[in-house]
């Protein structure tokens, strides 16, 4: 492998660490609040990018467009599966809740491939030619991948670290009792929550769609790489989610010439059962809630 395939593959797994870091985000920001890890997230990564889908097909409209309509659905989606679901199980064992999940993402991908089949499906976006400096070659298209999921995640931490309701979170995390008593409404909160949630799940999904094809395997597909990245980063921190990401795709990437790319998924398994054993807690060294 030349130093030019190297920087091919990083770059690569660059972009894809930060696709893949928004419904890791998505996952540790349920974890770290409640409790449970929500199996349910790649498939409402799946149902943005099928509502962005049909958005395009239906209405004819541009993709940007098309993302943010599928965005407030998907969000909408998501704070409804806690309203009827996930609040009803607090206080219960995790398993229920985790459980509860699983059975609602068969249940959205079920709803997927019976109303759109399981044929896959393409945005209408233009075909570009890739940029080449000297053998390193860059899509456009990757570009604005990268900038959309970068932004994103610079707004998500802003909301995290710098208002109140990051810092409404952080005590509903750390004691869902005692921030009632403090005065903060813990239902309204939740429910911002899962709306931002799902609202990232479906921006991942329309950015995977972007990079590859639009199917109802696809969200499944990804659970474990971002499951892998949320714990490879350290379960409930929010800056260790994307820095596993980042790391767990550069790695995927770069172990292509060795492996081939149908191993990649596994060597997200490798990596996670890896952290287990050796550092449950992931790189940023101890279990963190949303600070």
């Amino acid at each position: 492998m030349t130093w030019i395939d190297f920087v091919n593959l990083l770059i690569n797994g660059l972009i894809e660490g930060l696709v893949v870091a928004l419904p890791a985000l998505a996952m540790t920001l349920v974890m770290g609040v409640n409790r449970f890890p929500n199996a349910a997230t790649g498939d409402m990564l799946t149902t943005g990018a099928y509502a962005a889908v049909a958005v395009q097909l239906l209405g004819g409209w541009p993709l940007w467009a098309a993302a943010l309509i599928s965005m407030v659905v998907t969000a909408v989606v998501s704070a409804g599966s806690y309203t009827l679901i996930f609040r009803k199980l607090a206080g219960r064992p995790m398993v229920s809740s985790m459980l509860a999940a699983i059975g609602l993402g068969f249940l959205l991908r079920s709803l997927i491939g019976f109303f759109a089949g399981h044929d896959q499906r393409t945005f209408d976006l233009p075909l570009v030619r890739a940029w080449n400096f000297g053998g390193i070659r860059v899509l456009p298209t990757d570009l604005a991948i990268a900038a959309v999921a970068a932004g994103c995640l610079l707004v998500v931490f802003v909301l995290i670290y710098r208002t109140s309701f990051g810092r409404q979170l952080r005590a509903v995390a750390d004691s869902a009792d005692l921030a009632r008593a403090s005065g903060i409404r813990a239902n309204g909160l939740m429910l911002s929550l899962w709306l931002l949630v799902g609202a990232l799940s479906s921006l991942g999904g329309v950015l995977l769609g972007m990079k590859a094809v639009v199917s109802p395997e696809m969200g499944w597909e990804s659970l474990i790489p971002a499951f892998a990245a949320m714990v490879l980063g350290g379960i409930g921190s929010p800056v260790g989610a994307v820095l596993g990401a980042l790391l767990l795709c550069v790695a995927q990437e770069l172990a292509v010439p060795l492996m081939g790319p149908s191993y990649k998924l596994v060597l997200s398994f490798v990596v996670l059962a890896l952290v287990l054993l050796v550092r449950p807690a992931g790189i940023m060294g101890r279990v963190q809630l949303v600070r």
